[in-house]
């Protein structure tokens, strides 16, 4: 908004010597940072205020657990507000809608995705705080395929618009490929396209969106279990994501470290940054121990919208290494059911890999405390961003 602003004044500013002063918003680098910022005073300024409201209307967390073993360690956190992924995703909502240019195409699809994906939480997390206060038997939250659903539907949408968003309409426009790790997209000082790269149809293509918005949506979510462990590396990726956007919306940096070139890339770079202040203000308040949960609210949109700048920026690969350790969750609770019910099936008895999924509260029950669990976590995120970067020159 306050770019378009600036753009439809830029004359009138010029001419009176006004625009040294506002011209400064016509860097994208520095909206970005000013995203960061304005993120997280948001969260900061205003968490005080959504925890007394969240506890005035009794928006707290139930305090159960499905596993006996975790049932003590739940019930401590009995009561702690809910729901706080309402000012995250406020948050990231008002800083873009300020910062960005609201004309690219991107930049509108991400705010679709960012809201699509809060309400479907925001639902998620009614359902579950209200159901004792509605008839015995009430559904608590939505039902895992009801969520999934939603999920591949906004991933479908956005895949297939994206797709038909590039700067042209031929298959071979760099939106649509697909960079394999260490593969260059240019011949090294010709900037002409490497010949052997793969470019997707567009149904590969929508259905890469839909695993990526969909998965990364569900592992943010079950990773989010402890205090500030999907907070803190919801961080490090978004900051992670702020560098890969604005490297693939500048021809030259694209060129330079051989990676494809997006178009307006980099406007959406400044949605991961208030991504990344809103998470960082969140901590604020969600560190151990936590005064406020993100619930579904939180996590589902924050995972959706990491899932689709990875599409945007065509680079899936180096995404899912950011996001390791919530892949390695996600990972964890589909190898527990899956062997469960394999071994069910087959012998009558079901069988677990891990005490406990997803794996953070296996660390827990094997004497890790949570602190320890969290911060080391918080490493291994860091460490993995560090390395998925550093795969981006290695080509």
């Amino acid at each position: 908004m306050l770019y378009i602003l600036l753009d439809n004044t830029r004359g009138w500013l010029l001419d009176t010597g006004l625009y040294r002063a506002f011209g400064v918003l016509d860097q994208v680098q520095f909206r970005v940072l000013a995203a960061m910022v304005l993120g997280l005073v948001i969260v900061l300024a205003l968490g005080r205020r959504t925890i007394t409201t969240l506890t005035r209307l009794k928006i707290g967390d139930s305090g159960l657990a499905d596993a006996e073993a975790m049932r003590d360690h739940s019930a401590s956190k009995r009561n702690t507000p809910t729901m706080g992924g309402v000012l995250i995703a406020g948050a990231m909502l008002v800083t873009t809608l300020l910062l960005a240019d609201l004309r690219v195409f991107y930049v509108q699809a991400g705010v679709i995705v960012l809201i699509w994906m809060a309400a479907l939480g925001g639902v998620d997390d009614f359902l579950k705080i209200t159901a004792s206060r509605r008839p015995q038997g009430s559904r608590q939250g939505l039902h895992s395929w009801e969520k999934l659903v939603f999920q591949l539907g906004i991933g479908l949408l956005i895949g297939i618009f994206a797709y038909r968003h590039g700067d042209s309409a031929a298959p071979t426009d760099l939106a649509h490929a697909f960079t394999l790790p260490f593969q260059r997209t240019y011949v090294p000082g010709t900037g002409e396209t490497n010949p052997a790269l793969l470019f997707l149809p567009i149904g590969v293509f929508v259905l890469f969106a839909m695993l990526m918005i969909a998965g990364m949506s569900n592992a943010v979510n079950i990773t989010d279990g402890m205090d500030g462990l999907a907070t803190g590396i919801t961080s490090a990726v978004s900051i992670g994501l702020v560098i890969v956007l604005l490297i693939a919306g500048a021809e030259s940096a694209a060129q330079f470290l051989l990676v494809p070139h997006v178009p307006y890339a980099d406007e959406l770079a400044v949605l991961a940054g208030a991504m990344a202040g809103a998470a960082l203000g969140f901590l604020w308040w969600n560190c151990a121990p936590a005064q406020m949960f993100m619930g579904d609210t939180g996590s589902l949109c924050l995972g959706g919208v990491i899932g689709y700048l990875a599409i945007v920026a065509r680079q899936e690969v180096v995404v899912v290494i950011m996001c390791g350790v919530f892949i390695a969750e996600l990972a964890s609770v589909a190898i527990q059911i899956g062997v469960f019910k394999i071994s069910r099936r087959l012998t009558g008895t079901g069988k677990r890999v891990f005490r406990i999924a997803p794996y953070h509260h296996a660390l827990h029950l094997r004497g890790w405390t949570e602190g320890q669990v969290v911060v080391r976590a918080w490493i291994a995120a860091i460490v993995l961003v560090l390395l998925a970067l550093a795969s981006i020159k290695l080509r």
